[in-house]
């Protein structure tokens, strides 16, 4: 058994000890930061706007997840926290800093027509 860092292991590295602590470049790990990278800063869906949506019958397509995706880009860029994100006769409350969708609605035939806690609306066309 070969000891690396002070751990009996029972293969034998291709590189010295002294070789492993060099490396800088890891392409599995780089590849899995970008990739985690980009998940950050994807939307994603509350389990309580993922109920409004299925409860309400409201349908997304990859085109309306991009308009909301690009709607919490610009509130970010200016400093939104709580935005009304519109698509059409659609509303989404969104939390900006953690690119949460926390409730979604209908607005035309809604008695809902009152939203409170938001700081910006951004109509997404």
């Amino acid at each position: 058994m070969t000891e690396i860092n002070g751990v009996s292991v029972p293969f034998i590295p291709i590189v010295g000890n002294n070789d492993l602590s060099r490396r800088s470049f890891d392409p599995v790990s780089s590849s899995f930061d970008s990739i985690f990278e980009q998940e950050l800063e994807k939307i994603k869906f509350s389990t309580h706007a993922m109920k409004r949506l299925e409860s309400r019958n409201i349908q997304l397509s990859e085109t309306d997840l991009e308009k909301i995706q690009t709607a919490v880009e610009k509130a970010e860029l200016k400093g939104a926290k709580d935005s009304l994100v519109m698509i059409d006769n659609t509303a989404f409350i969104v939390n900006i800093p953690n690119k949460t969708v926390v409730t979604a609605m209908e607005v035309s035939g809604s008695n809902e027509n009152v939203f409170t806690n938001i700081d910006s609306v951004v109509f997404a066309f």
